[in-house]
């Protein structure tokens, strides 16, 4: 199979050698991105268009790698499509047959030609001329150039003619890895997700840091939240999760500082710890989903002061959008699930918070805060690839696996969705029922204690985390269900 990628148009109006680094490090990028499913792919081109080569043929790594690319930064569209040498007209026509014959009988049609190279004909020479021969060799109705219903579309690019089979449009923005990195603050709902895509699709290699503010269930959800983002849309680079353990934090706010100014120190204590872990990883940037007025906290006058906690660049990608327009991103993006059910978690709460903080007067709460346990959590803090993030979670879990399930049990599937869509678990005898991890934590403590459940995923790393995480949690009734000897697909 061979792609044509389009780069993002704003590419294509930088400087020459802008471009052209950008373009090849979106190469890179593409290597890196789809190198296990092909260890063989071949990137070529250097400055409008990359071709990308695969001999891959099964089906289902096909469409892991059409699905890898839509979610790649940088790209704007690619082409499927089936390349010739450049014959004359009627070699065009012919070659044009072979994969719209059956489509056009009876249809309304339009022949769509881009052409680049020394020719002695024109694009619209090529149109009329395939587009006449189309009409009568495979009965079309007609030809409208404004609406058709087939488009024929074809690229000449040389001596070389490529007939598009399929067209895919793709995130866009710039390639990870071309403008600067940053630090995401990740709570794990629909703000931090969506601001985290934002700058990654603008390519910023995004690393992840996470304030706990008391809940192993939130961490755990975030983590993976984190995960996936990484894993569609920046997996061309390796970043960090970062965890760092807030409850101190809190409780020193809550017994410490004035009720209407805890929200306010409590996001300045944040920044101070996250400019602290920055400073460590030489990251300039500060990036955090706040929107203007969502919550008290997010008021002009309150970032201001909370701003003015650290001399690193703050950037809100999100300051004036609506929250309907966030929630809607997320769902377009795959985080809107995990948000939904992201864990509670008991955080500081306000009476009567302000809404126009003066930095005196939190400077003078601050005060009577002891930066030694600030100081403590950023020397606490826990570092981790977020490639490796849920297997090191998984580890030392003392968890009881079976490898075989018996009737009564009930084996709870926690893949995503699309992976069980795919690939459903069939057991003869056994009930199956699928309850996707994002949303295990909230709904096992409705499900019927009397019974057995076995959770199970590809690896098994995620079933033993939230197994793990159920018993902790008091639920007696769960275990981990690894058949022997099975071999999954690569999991989500």
């Amino acid at each position: 199979m061979k792609l044509i990628v389009k780069v993002f148009p704003e590419i294509t109006i930088k400087s020459r050698p802008v471009r052209k680094h950008f373009i090849r490090q979106l190469a890179r990028n593409i290597r890196t991105v789809l190198r296990d499913l092909d260890p063989r792919l071949e990137v070529t081109g250097a400055w409008d268009n990359l071709e990308v080569q695969t001999e891959q043929s099964d089906p289902k790594l096909l469409r892991e790698m059409i699905d890898r690319l839509r979610c790649t930064p940088g790209i704007g569209q690619f082409l499927e499509v089936h390349e010739y040498p450049l014959g004359d007209f009627d070699d065009i026509v012919e070659k044009c047959k072979r994969h719209y014959a059956d489509q056009l009988p009876g249809k309304v049609f339009a022949v769509r030609c881009k052409r680049a190279g020394k020719h002695e004909f024109t694009s619209m020479d090529v149109e009329r001329y395939v587009g006449s021969q189309l009409r009568q060799q495979c009965g079309a109705a007609g030809v409208s150039l404004k609406h058709p219903e087939v488009e024929v579309r074809m690229e000449i690019r040389d001596q070389r003619l490529f007939v598009v089979d399929r067209q895919h449009d793709c995130i866009g923005g710039y390639p990870l890895g071309t403008v600067e990195q940053c630090l995401v603050l990740m709570s794990g709902g629909f703000d931090s997700t969506v601001a985290a895509y934002q700058m990654m699709r603008r390519g910023l290699v995004s690393h992840f840091v996470f304030f706990n503010l008391g809940g192993r269930a939130h961490e755990l959800g975030v983590m993976e939240v984190a995960h996936y983002l990484w894993s569609r849309y920046g997996r061309s680079h390796r970043v960090l999760f970062v965890s760092v353990p807030f409850e101190e934090v809190v409780a020193e706010i809550l017994g410490k500082v004035d009720d209407s100014h805890m929200g306010v120190v409590l996001k300045r204590m944040m920044l101070r710890a996250a400019s602290g872990i920055a400073e460590r990883l030489q990251i300039d940037a500060l990036v955090t989903g706040e929107s203007i007025s969502q919550v008290s906290s997010q008021t002009l006058t309150n970032l201001a002061v909370i701003d003015s906690a650290t001399e690193r660049l703050v950037v809100r990608p999100l300051i004036a959008s609506h929250k309907q327009d966030i929630i809607d991103t997320a769902y377009a993006i795959g985080t809107a699930e995990f948000a939904k059910h992201m864990p509670e978690y008991c955080g500081v709460i306000s009476v009567n918070p302000t809404t126009k903080a003066k930095r005196e007067r939190v400077e003078y709460e601050e005060r009577q805060f002891d930066m030694a346990v600030l100081e403590r959590a950023l020397e606490r803090a826990r570092l981790v690839a977020i490639d490796r993030v849920i297997d090191e979670l998984g580890q030392d879990l003392q968890v009881e696996e079976v490898g075989e399930a018996l009737p009564g049990h009930i084996v709870l599937d926690i893949r995503h969705p699309d992976a069980v869509e795919e690939q459903p678990l069939e057991l003869p005898g056994i009930e199956v029922q699928a309850l996707p991890f994002f949303a295990l934590n909230s709904k096992f403590k409705h499900l019927d204690d009397t019974r057995q459940y076995l959770l199970y995923c590809d690896k098994g790393v995620m079933s033993r985390l939230h197994a793990h995480h159920l018993l902790s949690e008091g639920h007696q009734n769960v275990r981990v269900y690894r058949p022997a000897g099975h071999k999954s697909p690569e999991g989500r």
